[in-house]
C-alpha cells in the first residue's frame, strides 16, 4: 500500500467518518462504505452511546428525585408542626387545669361568701324582730312565737300561743283507781278509845291451814327448859310481836318490834316424774322489816322474803335468848 497524499482519491477514515456522522459529530457507525470494519472505532463508539444513554436516564430522574425530596421535607414539616401541636396542646391542657383549679377556689371563695351574708341578714332580722316585740308603744306589732317541747297542742292552744297569750291550763280530772285507803281500813283493827292499828301483813291468797295429818308444834326453850308449846296447825297464820292488841303469839323482849314477824302456812304445788301435780300445805318465816331482825338456825333472814320451815329448825326473834323450835309429829 502506499502512502495516502492529500490531493489523493483517499481520504483518512477518521475524516471521512466525520464527514458522514450528522452534525459534524460522528454517528458511531461501524461500517464504511467500501464495508470495511474497524473494531477499535466501533468500541469507542458503542461508549460514547452508552454513556449519552446514561445522561438521558439522569435526566429523566431528576424530576422523580425533586419530587421526593419535596415529600420529605413537607414531611418533616408536618412533623414539625404536630410536634408543635402537641406540645401547644400539653401547655393548653395546663393552662385549662390551673384555670379550672382557679375557678374552683373563687366558686368556694362566692359559695361562702353569700352564706356569710345570709347569716348576716338572719342575725339583722332577728334584731329587728327583738326590738319590735320591746316596744310597748305598738300594739300591733308581731311578736315571735314561742316555742314549746311535748305532745302536740290542741287548736285553741296553738291559737292562742300564735297570738302571744298563755294556753289555758286543764284542770285535774278525778281519779277513780285505787288510793290503798281502802285496804289498809281492812287490815285496821279498832281499839277501846276509839283508836286503830294499821297491820303490817295481809294473808296471800294460797294461805291455807294445815290439814289434820300434818300436825306441827313450836316449842319455847329458855336456857334448855321448854317454857311453852304453841299448837300452829290450829291457824294459817301467826304474827309474832310485842303489841297484844294484834299479835297471835306474843313477845314481851324490849329488842321485839309491835309486829315483828309471821309464821305463814302456804299452800304449793309440784310436779313429781310423771308430770302428776303434788300439793302440799308448808310453813314459812317472813320479817316484817323489824328493827333488828330474825334469825333461823342462827343466820339472819333477809327481809320482806318467804323462807320454808321444816321440822328441827330453831328461829330466834331480835336478840331474845328464847329458841322457838318446830316440830312436826309423826304420823301414827
Amino acid at each position: 500500500m502506499g502512502s495516502h497524499s492529500p490531493e489523493g482519491g483517499h481520504r483518512s477514515r477518521r475524516t471521512k467518518y466525520a464527514d458522514d456522522a450528522p452534525d459534524g459529530r460522528d454517528s458511531g457507525r461501524n461500517e464504511r462504505k467500501d464495508g470495511f470494519y474497524d473494531k477499535k472505532f466501533d468500541d469507542s463508539a458503542s461508549r460514547r452511546n452508552r454513556s449519552r444513554d446514561r445522561n438521558s436516564r439522569k435526566r429523566s430522574r431528576t424530576p422523580d428525585l425533586d419530587d421526593r425530596r419535596s415529600r420529605s421535607r413537607e414531611r418533616a414539616k408536618k412533623r414539625d408542626r404536630d410536634g408543635d401541636r402537641n406540645r401547644g396542646r400539653g401547655t393548653r391542657r395546663d393552662r385549662d387545669r390551673s384555670s379550672e383549679r382557679a375557678g374552683r377556689h373563687h366558686r368556694s371563695f362566692g359559695r361562702d361568701r353569700p352564706r356569710q351574708r345570709s347569716q348576716d341578714s338572719k342575725r339583722s332580722r332577728r334584731e329587728l324582730r327583738r326590738e319590735e316585740d320591746d316596744k310597748p308603744d305598738r300594739p300591733d306589732s308581731k311578736r315571735s312565737i314561742v316555742k314549746r317541747s311535748g305532745p302536740l297542742l290542741s287548736q285553741g292552744d296553738t291559737f292562742a300561743i300564735s297570738n302571744g297569750e298563755e294556753p289555758e291550763i286543764p284542770k285535774e280530772k278525778p281519779n277513780f283507781g285505787n288510793s290503798g285507803a281502802l285496804a289498809a281500813a281492812s287490815n285496821s283493827v279498832a281499839q277501846a278509845d276509839g283508836s286503830t292499828i294499821t297491820l303490817k301483813y295481809h294473808e296471800p291468797p294460797e294461805a291455807r291451814k294445815p290439814p289434820p295429818r300434818d300436825v306441827w308444834k313450836m316449842f319455847v326453850f329458855k336456857d334448855s327448859n321448854i317454857v311453852d308449846t304453841v299448837e300452829l296447825s290450829l291457824r294459817s297464820c301467826w304474827l309474832v310481836g310485842r303489841d297484844t292488841a294484834v299479835v297471835d303469839l306474843l313477845a314481851e323482849h324490849p329488842t321485839i318490834s309491835s309486829q315483828h314477824a309471821v309464821i305463814q302456812f302456804r299452800y304449793t304445788e309440784k310436779r313429781n316424774e310423771f308430770g302428776d301435780k303434788i300439793g302440799r300445805v308448808k310453813p314459812y318465816l317472813i320479817d316484817l322489816e323489824s328493827a333488828n331482825g330474825t334469825s333461823l338456825n342462827s343466820e339472819k333472814v333477809p327481809e320482806s322474803r318467804y323462807l320454808e320451815l321444816r321440822s328441827k329448825d330453831m328461829v330466834k326473834f331480835g336478840l331474845s335468848t328464847r329458841e322457838y323450835v318446830l316440830v312436826l309429829a309423826p304420823k301414827e
